[in-house]
C-alpha cells in the first residue's frame, strides 16, 4: 500500500514540464533538473520522433556486438568539439557514463582521491575500481594539497570530483585542483551532468567557464538535465576514449543509446547554443528564487547554480516542511542521512526555464507556511 504523504515514487498521472498531476491533483515540480526545458522543445521532439520512425525503439543490443549507428558518431563528434575535447562516447545512462569514467581507467594499487559530496554514481566507480580510496574535506583544496603530498609519489592518482554538486549546488574550485593536480601529476576526472547546459560558453560546463578544460583528462555528463533526454557520455583524449571503448564492462555489457534519445539529445546541443533565452531565462529564475530565499531567511548554502538545498537540519522538522508543501501543492525532495551528512538535512529543490515567477512567489508563500508549521526560525 502506498502512503499519501511517503515521500518518494509518488506517481504522476500527467506532466508538462514543471507542471503535473498527482492523483489527479494538479501540482507545481520544484525539484526538476530539466534546467532549459527542452523536452517538450519543438525541434528536440521532432527529432527524436524522426529518429523513431527511422531506427525504431532501441538498438536491442551493445555497439561491441551489433555495431554502432550513424547517430552515435554524429552525437559523439558533435558534442566532443563543444567541449572541447578530443573524443566522446555517448552511453544508455549518465550513471553508467559516471560509473565507467572511473572504473574503467582506476585499478588496484592506484589512489582515487576523492570529495565526499562527488554522486553516487562516481562512488559505485570508485568503489568498482578496486583502487585505494583517500577522501578530502568537500571543496577544501588545502585539505586535498596535504592529502597529496602525503601520498607515495610514484602511486598513480586520480582526484574525482563534481562540477557542480547536485545537492549542495556547489561548483569546485577546479582552477586550484588542477594546479595540485599538475604538480602531484594526478590524473582529474570531473562530472559535468549539472552544468554542462547551464554554465560556461554557450553551456560548455564548469570547465569551460573556469577556463581549465585542457587541463582536465575525463569529462563525464548526462543527457536527463539540460539536454532533456536521457543517457550520458564521457569525453576526453581519443586514447581514453578507445581504452573505455575496448575495457569499460558499462559500455561492452551494455546495449547502446537508442536513436530517440541521441537524436534528442543532438537537436537540444543545437538549440542551447542557437537559442540562448533558455538559459537567460533559467538565470533569471534562479536570481528571483535566492531573493525569495533570503527574504524568509532560509538557508541555502548560498548555491550559486539553479540546484538550492533548502537546509533545515533536522529529520522531523525536514519531513513536516515537505508535507506542508506537498499539501500545498509543490513537489519536492526530502533528503536526509545517509543521503546527506547528520545536522544537513534538507528540501532539495531546482529551478527551471520553465518555472513562472508567479509560481516562484506562490512557493514562496508555501514556503512561508511550511516554516511555521515545522518550526523552522529564520536564520540569525
Amino acid at each position: 500500500m502506498r502512503l499519501k504523504y511517503a515521500p518518494y515514487y509518488h506517481v504522476m498521472g500527467a506532466a508538462d514540464g514543471v507542471n503535473i498531476t498527482v492523483d489527479g491533483r494538479p501540482m507545481v515540480l520544484m525539484a526538476t533538473n530539466e534546467y532549459l526545458g527542452l523536452s517538450r522543445h519543438p525541434q528536440v521532439v521532432a527529432a527524436a520522433k524522426q529518429a523513431l520512425d527511422q531506427w525504431g525503439t532501441s538498438p536491442c543490443g551493445s555497439r561491441l556486438a551489433n555495431g554502432s549507428r550513424a547517430h552515435h558518431i554524429e552525437l559523439e563528434e558533435a558534442l566532443a568539439a563543444f567541449l572541447g575535447m578530443e573524443a566522446c562516447h555517448v552511453f544508455v545512462a549518465g550513471y553508467l557514463a559516471c560509473v565507467a569514467s572511473v572504473s574503467s581507467l582506476a585499478k588496484r594499487g592506484d589512489a582515487l582521491i576523492v570529495d565526499p559530496s562527488i554522486h553516487s554514481s562516481l562512488w559505485d566507480g570508485v568503489i568498482l575500481s578496486g583502487a585505494k580510496i583517500e577522501r578530502f574535506h568537500h571543496n577544501d583544496m588545502e585539505a586535498l594539497a596535504v592529502l597529496l603530498g602525503q601520498l607515495d609519489e610514484k602511486q598513480a592518482k586520480m582526484i574525482v570530483v563534481d562540477g557542480v554538486y547536485s545537492m549542495e549546488g556547489h561548483i569546485a574550485d577546479l582552477p586550484k585542483l588542477v594546479d595540485l593536480a599538475d604538480k602531484y601529476e594526478a590524473v582529474v576526472a570531473v562530472d559535468e551532468a549539472h552544468s554542462v547546459g547551464i554554465l560556461g560558453r554557450d553551456g560548455r560546463g564548469v570547465c569551460d567557464m573556469l577556463g581549465v578544460t585542457d587541463r582536465v583528462d575525463v569529462i563525464a555528463g548526462s543527457f536527463s538535465k539540460a539536454f532533456g533526454s536521457t543517457g550520458g557520455f564521457v569525453a576526453g583524449s581519443q586514447a581514453v576514449v578507445d581504452y573505455l571503448r575496448s575495457n569499460s564492462r558499462q559500455i561492452i555489457f551494455s546495449a547502446a543509446l537508442g536513436a530517440p534519445a541521441a537524436a534528442a539529445a543532438h537537436t537540444a546541443l543545437t538549440v542551447m547554443q542557437r537559442e540562448p533565452e533558455h538559459r537567460e531565462k533559467l538565470w533569471a529564475n534562479y536570481r528571483h528564487m535566492c531573493d525569495i530565499l533570503n527574504s524568509l531567511g532560509l538557508d541555502f548554502w548560498n548555491s550559486p547554480t539553479p540546484a538550492l538545498p533548502i537546509v533545515i537540519g533536522d529529520t522531523e522538522r525536514a519531513y513536516t516542511m515537505w508535507k506542508s508543501l506537498w499539501k500545498q501543492g509543490f513537489f519536492t525532495v526530502i533528503s536526509v542521512p545517509p543521503g546527506v551528512p547528520i545536522g544537513k538535512e534538507m528540501i532539495r529543490c531546482a529551478v527551471s526555464a520553465l518555472h513562472t515567477t508567479e509560481q516562484l512567489d506562490r512557493f514562496g508563500d508555501a514556503l512561508k507556511v511550511a516554516m511555521k508549521r515545522a518550526g523552522v526560525r529564520p536564520k540569525s
